[in-house]
């Protein structure tokens, strides 16, 4: 760690601390706003990342939380800066929040560039803004930490508590088989969620929230409380407190950031049974930190970490639960052998350190090691000549009969001949079909939609169906169950091998052997390749064309290839 910082050190020094035509319009500027001398002198300023918007629901409490986060940077003698940021509503943003995530990385990024700051904290939750975030962080490199949004409440419909998303899918199947009516239907959508926060099951803001956890950007504790808990409230105060320190010790997210804290991300999230975009966001952040992994590292990881939080869609609780039990700092004192103990995290002390004293109060929802929910980690990571660079699937996430499977292909040529398609009671399928979706990938769907939970026709339904193979370049969300397998790459919509896939091609998955393979031949594959054609682009201008020209695949977490690390000596820009 570099020596402590002195006021004339501080980034935000260049503009207000120097004697000269410039620092005199930002001085003069921020007394137009009712500042002082005495607000910025000799302090730390902190840029506040605020992804509070109307329309983001996981984010309802920001606009207070942030007021929470200033009350602790002026305690600590800062000077807060509010800096709203694309705020990303996973559930109304269309075709698909993943579309954008590299945009908030980008404008979060270029927002700590620009202004007179020193250091930030991130205020994300909702499933794309925690890693969009945390990619800024990195690439900035000015230290920063994260608040989490928090998990909402647990859902209730008739004594019954409910998890979002996952129970979204349960009932819509059972309304769709006809064992459940439009009214209870109603019920449903009237009780599942109840207060502000993210998915309280272990979807993508759960998982993602739990990896920054891991990581290092948050104080120890701080993803698990619910949003509406009164801890959450001084969690962020304290996370305002932190930065200030942070600042004045120059501890940056690179150093943070290390193979250590990645690989323990991985190890947590493979012990959460967590979402499957997990491993493009943890990529993504590796690479914008210039570490080196890939999805072997996944794979390698879930063989030796077993999955010990019984938490939906693989388990039976939920995120109020799994606080109540401990929380995160609970599940990692269970797994403390399987982790990088020494990693720096944000309040200065070592992963170890932050541990010390963590304790689990119910072995049913954060389970000991000899009594896990899986022997393996919650992701597996399949090839084969149907997923040359790689698939993932969600295994404790899927009937157990299906782990190995081998059936016809139906394919469909994108989502709308899908839904167009997929109810039609001559469709020729049965339980033991493959379902296939192409064209749903990173260039294909747009933004690679979560569209990956296919769903099963109603005629299967309705005969007790619950679950078969699906398979699809598309992502699902984290909330998702199923044998679905996603990410297949290269995507079909370039011409990967998925593209190539036809009604009737025998299909196997092999998750014991890791293998998803496509029985057909080299040479009539190389037929079908000659034959292919590209689809038309869908942007022919804007940022949906620089993002088909530059979006990596899913097996290098989707970044853009322009923004993964560069050259660490090229100097930050002089300020003129």
């Amino acid at each position: 760690m570099a020596k402590r910082m002195k006021p004339e050190d501080l980034r935000s020094f260049r503009w207000f601390g120097v004697q000269d035509l410039r620092a005199f319009g930002h001085r003069s500027r921020a007394k137009q706003m009712g500042y002082g001398a005495d607000d910025w002198e000799g302090k730390p300023a902190i840029a506040i990342i605020n992804t509070w918007s109307d329309i983001n629901q996981c984010h309802a409490h920001f606009k207070q939380r942030v007021e929470d986060v200033k009350r602790g940077v002026l305690q600590a003698g800062g000077f807060p800066i509010e800096l709203p940021a694309m705020s990303l509503s996973e559930p109304f943003v269309k075709p698909s929040t993943m579309l954008y995530r590299n945009m908030l990385a980008m404008e979060a990024e270029e927002l700590l560039r620009s202004h007179p700051v020193d250091g930030a904290v991130l205020m994300g939750g909702c499933d794309k803004t925690t890693p969009a975030l945390i990619m800024a962080a990195a690439s900035m490199n000015i230290p920063a930490i994260f608040v989490p949004a928090g998990p909402m409440l647990r859902g209730n419909w008739h004594g019954e508590p409910l998890g979002s998303g996952t129970d979204s899918w349960k009932y819509w199947a059972e309304l769709r088989a006809g064992n459940i009516t439009e009214d209870e239907w109603d019920e449903v959508e009237s009780g599942i969620a109840r207060s502000p926060g993210h998915c309280m099951t272990m979807g993508t803001a759960s998982t993602m929230t739990s990896a920054a956890e891991a990581l290092g950007m948050t104080l120890p504790g701080a993803a698990s409380i619910p949003a509406a808990d009164s801890n959450h409230i001084r969690m962020a105060s304290a996370s305002g407190r932190r930065i200030v320190d942070m600042v004045w010790e120059d501890l940056k997210p690179r150093e943070i950031l290390t193979e250590k804290a990645l690989k323990n991300a991985v190890t947590t999230t493979m012990a959460l049974g967590g979402s499957t975009n997990s491993a493009i966001h943890l990529l993504a952040v590796g690479r914008r930190a210039g570490v080196d992994i890939d999805l072997s590292l996944f794979d390698a990881l879930s063989r030796d970490t077993p999955v010990i939080a019984d938490i939906r869609p693989s388990g039976r609780y939920l995120m109020e639960d799994f606080y109540y039990a401990g929380g995160l700092r609970g599940l990692l004192s269970r797994l403390s052998a399987k982790l990088h103990l020494d990693a720096v995290t944000a309040n200065g002390k070592t992963l170890g350190e932050n541990l010390e004293g963590a304790k689990v109060y119910n072995d049913e929802v954060i389970r000991p090691l000899d009594n896990t929910m899986s022997e393996e980690g919650g992701l597996v990571v399949l090839k084969g000549n149907l997923a040359p660079d790689g698939a993932v699937i969600k295994h404790t996430a899927a009937e157990p009969q299906l782990h190995q499977h081998k059936g016809p292909a139906v394919v469909f040529k994108n989502y709308n001949d899908m839904a167009m398609r997929i109810d039609d009671v001559n469709l020729d399928i049965t339980k033991d079909s493959v379902i296939v979706l192409q064209n749903a990938g990173p260039v294909g769907g747009p933004g690679m939609p979560e569209w990956g939970q296919l769903p099963i026709p109603q005629k299967l339904l309705k005969e007790g169906v619950r679950d078969m193979v699906r398979i699809s370049d598309a992502r699902m969300s984290g909330t998702s169950y199923g044998a679905c397998v996603l990410h297949v790459a290269p995507e079909s919509f370039i011409g990967g091998p998925l593209a190539l896939v036809q009604d009737g091609d025998m299909v196997e998955l092999d998750i014991p052997g890791r293998r998803l393979h496509l029985d057909v031949s080299d040479e009539e594959l190389a037929r079908r390749k000659a034959e292919w054609v590209a689809p038309k682009p869908h942007y022919p201008r804007g940022y949906g064309w620089m993002y088909a020209q530059h979006i990596r695949q899913a097996n290098e977490g989707c970044d853009f290839d322009f923004l993964e690390a560069g050259d660490e000596d090229v100097p930050e820009p002089e300020i003129h």
